[in-house]
């Protein structure tokens, strides 16, 4: 009888359950989609057999849901919101320092000035083997260990104790925190006697007072012309862009226009208030340039007002417009696409979904458009015209007037390991460390570090050691060129009847190699000095570009990182080019179309 009861209480709670949903879902209207998804949430709150992270479910409901959008749909929450946003406001609050890490000890590079740090007499070499008491040393140490200590809000103190070399003892600060400003733009500098140039990071809100600032300070020194790099560049706020662009464009010109199913076209005209609207201008460009980079360089090239030069940028020409939450996070939501004053569209394709989108880089490295421009096929129906009747083309990106390839004879596989397993910064920081005094002293001014200061055999011996320490060698082969060398290399070996005797086929030789790195390195050193001309000369050409990286790093621990592009821009072929067109008139003109 109980047995019986049992059964049928079971039955009635079933029927109870079915009934509740079957009531619930009458009132869903299947058509509505918004309907159903609470719905779904509601039986799995319901009926799933453990309990369920509703939020955490939603959360990742409205990810996938973007992810079906575009590339640049997204979903931020609220702990990721500050620190994304963070770049683009152009301040945060924290001790103000700049640091790396170096053999798991922090170390300030630079201590910004005016701030909280240089206040109390922390100086550039200081390593932080403490905060607030605790050990900060170690295999634990890295950014995000010294970012979540030394970050805070405004008002809030910290204790710090670092070691000074000079001193040979641990001295402690009390460090009360401040706002930091960060600065958008990397580099302000001649290039030459009548030739400003600016680099500019990204578009934050902070930009257009640094880019005033800047355009004053090159004016004073003699600026007749400008080149405004703008490679790398991410982009930022739209309304940053557009000022920006207005700086070099006669009242009334349309800089850029936007327009989406739900957006009526919006057009943004330029103003009377425009800082550099004569003079040569040539932008640079690569293809990290995005967004409000191309925003500023499509309506310079529209319009006529002066030249692009490198290589196709990004394509990123999709509006986002915030939509808060409930629970303090964001919607970026995309409303509407940049087009340039010839009516180019920006944005390219993303109809392969987010995953081609963004390997684009690696699929125009393989076609070969980095470094040839013949490879770049677009058809006659994105043909757009500039105000001189030029030719230019839409369909995803702006292509510069000049192209610059990319010169991959400076990336060797030794320089990629370097670059790999960081022994440019840690030598640099750790040559620093030991030599601050004695450099400071000798060179107390970039300009006699620029002159003077040469990165010689002795240096380089020194260098090349740490590497090999580090297990870098110079002749070392990665896995692809391994294998195409070895079989090459067995076509020659055959015909040696001294080696041959020993290695009966293809596989003994292999093992041969295999089983001795340093044999392996000896052959493909000889192999490819007599087999492939082209390798000793990547060889010399990357040697070169490595001094120069190895210098300029230097030159930006000692002063700044105005300091590291004064030294660069010696072997940045865009650079050169962009030097060289604005020197010559008549190829300036030429290439404007007039």
């Amino acid at each position: 009888m109980m047995k019986k009861n049992l059964i049928l209480l079971a039955f009635l709670i079933t029927l109870t359950f079915n009934h509740t949903f079957v009531a619930n879902a009458q009132t869903v209207d299947p058509k509505n989609a918004e309907q159903k998804l609470s719905y779904a949430l509601q039986l799995l709150r319901f009926a799933y057999v453990d309990k369920i992270d509703a939020p955490k479910l939603t959360q990742n409901a409205i990810v996938e849901m973007l992810k079906d959008l575009d590339p640049h749909s997204i979903y931020i929450s609220k702990e990721e919101l500050d620190k994304m946003n963070e770049p683009l406001v152009g301040n945060f609050d924290g001790i103000g320092v700049q640091f790396q890490v170096l053999k798991d000890t922090i170390v300030v590079v630079d201590v910004i000035s005016g701030g909280p740090s240089e206040k109390v007499g922390i100086i550039a070499g200081d390593k932080i083997v403490s905060i607030d008491g605790k050990p900060a040393t170690g295999d634990s140490v890295n950014s995000n260990f010294v970012l979540s200590r030394l970050r805070g809000k405004k008002g809030t103190v910290v204790t710090v104790s670092v070691f000074r070399k000079n001193k040979g003892k641990v001295l402690d600060f009390t460090i009360v925190r401040d706002k930091i400003p960060l600065t958008s733009i990397d580099a302000i500098f001649m290039a030459t006697p009548e030739v400003g140039y600016i680099r500019l990071d990204r578009f934050s809100r902070t930009s257009m007072d640094e880019f005033r600032k800047a355009l004053a300070d090159l004016k004073a020194k003699g600026m007749k012309h400008l080149m405004l790099d703008l490679r790398g560049n991410g982009g930022g706020f739209m309304d940053i862009a557009i000022e920006l662009a207005d700086e070099f464009l006669t009242e009334d010109k349309l800089i850029v226009y936007t327009e989406g199913t739900s957006s009526p076209k919006q057009d943004y005209k330029s103003t009377a208030k425009g800082g550099f609207e004569k003079g040569k201008l040539v932008l640079l460009i690569d293809e990290g340039s995005a967004s409000a980079s191309e925003i500023v360089s499509g309506a310079i090239q529209d319009w006529d007002r002066g030249l692009v030069v490198g290589r196709r940028s990004f394509g990123k020409g999709l509006v986002q417009r915030p939509f808060d939450l409930p629970d303090g996070s964001v919607i970026r939501l995309t409303t509407a696409r940049y087009h340039t004053p010839s009516g180019r569209c920006i944005q390219r394709s993303y109809s392969e979904g987010t995953d081609e989108y963004h390997s684009d880089f690696i699929k125009r490295y393989n076609n070969g458009e980095l470094s040839n421009a013949d490879k770049i096929h677009l058809p006659d129906s994105l043909k757009y015209f500039t105000n001189n009747k030029r030719v230019v083309y839409g369909g995803g990106g702006i292509m510069p007037d000049v192209f610059i390839p990319m010169d991959t004879s400076k990336i060797s596989d030794y320089y990629v390991d370097l670059r790999r397993k960081n022994l440019f910064n840690d030598f640099i920081m750790d040559y620093v460390d030991k030599n601050r005094d004695l450099l400071k002293k000798k060179y107390p001014d970039f300009k006699k570090f620029d002159t003077e200061f040469i990165v010689d055999n002795a240096f380089m011996a020194d260098f090349n050691k740490a590497a090999e320490k580090a297990g870098i060698k110079k002749t070392s082969v990665n896995p692809e060129k391994m294998n195409a060398m070895i079989a090459k290399y067995y076509q020659k070996v055959k015909t040696d009847t001294t080696l041959f005797a020993k290695l009966n086929n293809y596989s003994d030789l292999v093992a041969y190699l295999a089983k001795d790195q340093d044999a392996l390195n000896a052959e493909f050193a000889k192999f490819a000095a007599t087999e492939d001309a082209g390798a000793a000369k990547a060889v010399e050409n990357s040697d070169k570009y490595i001094r120069y990286q190895l210098k300029a790093l230097l030159a930006r621990n000692l002063y700044d990182m105005n300091s590291y592009y004064q030294v660069i821009k010696d072997i940045d072929d865009t650079y050169l080019k962009a030097v060289e067109i604005i020197q010559n008139d008549k190829m300036f003109d030429k290439l404007k179309g007039k």
